[in-house]
């Protein structure tokens, strides 16, 4: 799979909630990086999304998608699933490596 297919898998799973998928996506030791938290390992990243998201009914609607190599970056915004209004905008930084997403910089405003 190529890294932009795998980023679209990455968004699809969270918004299906299919969390064993979106641990296939992720490399072992995965990391995200966030600017009030940071996840290391794939499976805290995967139980905090299972477990302790705190809105699960959300969809990513993304505006822009640009990759160079393992390089991905991806712009968008999170949208309440029942009222369809944006909640946040997003930048989403992604390293792919070895088809698996290793690395995960995140931003919103």
């Amino acid at each position: 799979m190529d890294a932009v297919a795998l980023v679209d898998r990455y968004y699809e799973s969270l918004d299906a909630r299919e969390y064993d998928a979106l641990e296939e996506v992720l490399a072992p030791a995965f990391v995200q990086q966030r600017p009030d938290r940071r996840f290391e390992g794939r499976e805290s990243f995967v139980r905090f999304m299972r477990e302790d998201r705190p809105n699960e009914a959300t969809r990513h609607e993304l505006e822009a998608v640009l990759a160079d190599g393992g390089d991905v970056a991806v712009r968008g915004r999170v949208v309440d699933e029942e009222t369809g209004s944006a909640l946040f905008a997003f930048a989403d930084f992604f390293r792919i490596e070895a088809g698996a997403i290793t690395r995960l910089e995140t931003y919103s405003r």
